[in-house]
Formats: structure tokens, sequence, C-alpha cells
């Protein structure tokens, strides 16, 4: 009888796994390419200003060295604070109108489908109707002012707000309210204990997406016969013949808009990480 033997096994360790890069390591590159996005960018405002369109008598006001030297007088100038705190306040109150109004509304259309349905074509005419178009209707009812420019902003807040909780209405997980039901709970203590807390996640992401579409209505809003704010700072400064304070303005009006982003944004992070834990 043959014996055949058995060849030993040869076992080949693996080769060690890459290290994956540490989320400092993450951060700091992330860091850099947007340093170096936001120095391209300066430059190509620089060229485009102070060399490419240095012979126009607007354009080579506006250059980056002007507007911050322009910027850094804006800030210490009282009327320019005001004009901010104005328009901030125009702002908060039309999202909180919208918000007050859109709520309500969103949670009807996602938890009653005929009712959305049935509304749904006078909705998307009215959400495609530029707020501006409105302003005729909202000067003649409220005047040339503060009350016209709020209509305006909460105008064009609401449906931002009305389509994002009716999805989140639509995306609830139904079982959770037929549990509260059967242990007793009223609708409003089920909507309360199942609903709400898992709504507050659109609500703040919906409100984020209506503060941008506000803040680009809010300032053209300001141009219509108000005698304050950033939108009015913009046409004081045209008609000074002020371009570098007319640069300033705009790129004060883009740093505060990002800026009330990043909030909106850290706190819808903060709602879902909550919601994560729960």
């Amino acid at each position: 009888m043959t014996v055949i033997a058995k060849a030993p096994e040869i076992s080949v360790a693996a080769p060690p796994p890459a290290s994956a890069p540490r989320p400092t390591q993450n951060a700091a590159r992330r860091i850099l390419l947007r340093l170096a996005v936001l120095g391209v960018t300066v430059v190509l405002w620089w060229l485009l200003a102070d060399v490419v369109l240095a012979a126009n008598p607007v354009v080579s006001k506006m250059g980056p060295v002007d507007t911050l030297r322009a910027l850094a007088g804006l800030v210490g100038d009282p009327s320019f604070l005001d004009a901010i705190t104005v328009s901030l306040w125009r702002l908060l109150a039309g999202l909180g109108i919208a918000v007050v109004i859109g709520v309500p509304l969103g949670v009807l259309f996602g938890s009653r489908r005929t009712v959305e349905d049935a509304v749904n074509p006078v909705v998307q005419f009215l959400r495609m109707t530029s707020p501006l178009a409105w302003a005729p209707l909202a000067i003649v009812l409220l005047g040339a002012g503060t009350g016209a420019v709020i209509a305006l902003v909460a105008l064009a807040a609401v449906w931002p707000i009305v389509l994002g909780v009716a999805a989140g209405v639509r995306a609830l997980d139904p079982g959770l309210r037929k549990v509260a039901r059967s242990l007793g709970a009223t609708r409003w203590e089920a909507f309360r204990s199942t609903a709400l807390p898992a709504l507050t996640s659109p609500i703040v992401g919906s409100s984020r997406v209506a503060l941008g579409i506000s803040w680009v209505v809010l300032v053209p809003a300001e141009m219509l016969g108000v005698p304050n704010g950033l939108g009015y700072a913009i046409l004081n400064a045209r008609d000074n013949i002020d371009y570098s304070g007319l640069a300033a303005t705009m790129f004060a009006i883009g740093v505060l808009g990002f800026l009330l982003d990043r909030i909106l944004r850290g706190l819808h992070r903060l709602v879902d990480a909550r919601e994560a834990q729960a």
C-alpha cells in the first residue's frame, strides 16, 4: 500500500491593514483644502477687479483690498450695525411666521393624502411664484415698510417648511402611534409622544432651507421703499457712488448668511445626534 504524505500547510501572514487616517488628520486636510480654495478665490477676485477690469471705474473699486478697507470702516459705523440688526429682526420675524404656519400645514398634508392631492396644484402654483412678484400687493396691503418685508420673507420661507415637514410626517413609523393609542393615549398625546419628537429634525432641516431662501429674498425686498436695512444700505452706497462700500456691504451680507446657515446646520446636527442616542 502506497502512503502519500500530505504536504505541510504553509500559512501566509496577511499584510497588516493600512492604518486609517485619524480624525485630526482628516480635519486638518479639510481645513487646508478650504483655505486653499479661499485663497484661489481671493486671487481670482483680485485679478478680475485690479488687473483684468482695472480700467472699469466701478469694478476697479471693488477689489479685495478696497472692499476689506471699506468693510473695516463700516464695522465701526453705528448706522451699518443698525442696518444689520433691523435686517436680522425682519428675517427672524418672517421665518417665525413661516414656521407657525408651515408646520401645521406640513403635518396636515403629510398625514392626509387626500388633502395633499386636492391642494397640490395650488401649492405648486404658489411655491413656484417668486415672492418678489407679490411685492406690489404686499405694499398696497401693508405699506412700504417693515410689514411688507416680513410678509415677503414669510412667503418665501413657508413652502420649504411645509414640504419638509410633510415629507417627515410621511416617513414616520405608523406602528408607534398605534402602540401609543393601544395604551390609552389620546390623539394629541400620541402625536406629542411619538410624532413630534421625530419631526424635530425635519422641522430644523426645512427651516435651514427656508432660511437660505429668505435671506436671498430679504435684501431685494428692503430695496422697495424701506428706509433702513442691508438692502437699503446697498442702494445708498450706489446712490453715493461708493462702490467700495457697495462691495463691502455685499461681502457682509454673504458672511452673515454663511454664519446663519452654520448656526442652523449645527442645530440640525445636534438634533440628529440626540435622536440617534434616544
